[in-house]
């Protein structure tokens, strides 16, 4: 039954005929009422997960270096800057150029997220790069133990900005859960370095990412409930189509992945599975958050939520 349906429901009920006919929220010959985002799913999404690996992975590694798990800090570090690197490779391929990210860093604005991720990134690529280098040179410890602190310092920012970032624009899918996005998005954050973690460490070293996963994994899963619900009737574009089966299969895998890794973690071949179900689960997340936001840009009737959900309400007036 359509909304229109149950308005009339309701109307004849309480003995009331309409005067005139029923309300159709529709968009301009059915036209987006929103522009939908031009951004490219393989890089932006791709920007989006990659980030968040990078940012995370250097607040493990972090901790890693300063509780002596020398080996999972370095491959972290080392996996933190890869990250990094392909991450601002996809941001400058959907820029087209790279003089744009270059453009980019010549206005500093606190109030924009693109200014700020831009500035975050300039300067959380040379610490990261700096730890890295130190860790597996050996050379200049003290330099790279600053650059290890300074990178994971920055790296919540880094793992999180770009929720912010899609949160601030018109996009009902992504604004509507301003609020919950950027926690999802370090949830995942830490789902995938925590999996990075579980994959490129030996096992006598990873308890502390089997308990970061386990946390991820609550996290993602009690954050997108609150995002649907705040969502309203927009939710159906996080549970339909390509965006729901992409986030159903990220529940799974993070999920999975964090109990696996939670009871079968000291085992290799166990950890390296439940690292790269984490690792997947995390993609997963960013590109059906990213599904979701198309989805509710090109379909008019996502922009007249409040419309349609007051006429949906029982005591709304009439």
């Amino acid at each position: 039954m359509n909304l229109t349906e149950r308005a009339g429901r309701r109307r004849r009920r309480r003995g009331e005929q309409p005067v005139v006919p029923p309300a159709e929220f529709e968009s301009y010959y059915g036209r987006p009422v929103i522009k939908a985002p031009s951004w490219a799913a393989p890089d932006i999404a791709g920007y989006f997960f990659l980030g968040g690996l990078a940012g995370a992975g250097s607040v493990l590694a972090a901790g890693a270096h300063l509780t002596g798990r020398t080996t999972t800090a370095t491959a972290l570090k080392v996996s933190s800057l890869a990250a990094v690197s392909l991450s601002a490779a996809a941001l400058v391929h959907d820029l087209g150029k790279p003089s744009r990210f270059a453009n980019m860093l010549r206005v500093f604005k606190p109030t924009s997220p693109m200014s700020m991720g831009s500035w975050l990134l300039g300067a959380y690529g040379p610490a990261a790069g700096a730890a890295a280098a130190s860790a597996v040179t050996g050379r200049l410890p003290r330099l790279g133990g600053a650059a290890t602190g300074a990178a994971a310092l920055l790296g919540p920012a880094v793992a999180t900005y770009t929720g912010v970032l899609a949160a601030d624009t018109a996009v009902p899918a992504w604004h509507g859960a301003h609020r919950e996005l950027p926690y999802l998005f370090a949830a995942s954050a830490t789902a995938a370095a925590s999996g990075m973690a579980l994959v490129v460490g030996p096992t006598d070293e990873n308890a502390p990412a089997r308990c970061a996963a386990g946390l991820a994994a609550l996290a993602d899963t009690a954050v997108t409930k609150a995002a649907e619900r705040r969502l309203g009737m927009v939710a159906e574009t996080w549970q339909e189509g390509r965006a729901g089966a992409l986030l159903r299969a990220a529940r799974a895998l993070t999920v999975g992945g964090a109990v696996a890794g939670a009871l079968l973690g000291n085992r290799r071949g166990a950890a390296v599975a439940s690292g790269l179900a984490l690792l997947a689960g995390s993609a997963c997340t960013r590109f059906g958050v990213f599904a979701a936001g198309i989805a509710s840009a090109e379909d008019p009737r996502y922009t007249v939520v409040p419309q349609r959900e007051r006429l949906d309400q029982p005591d709304a007036p009439e």
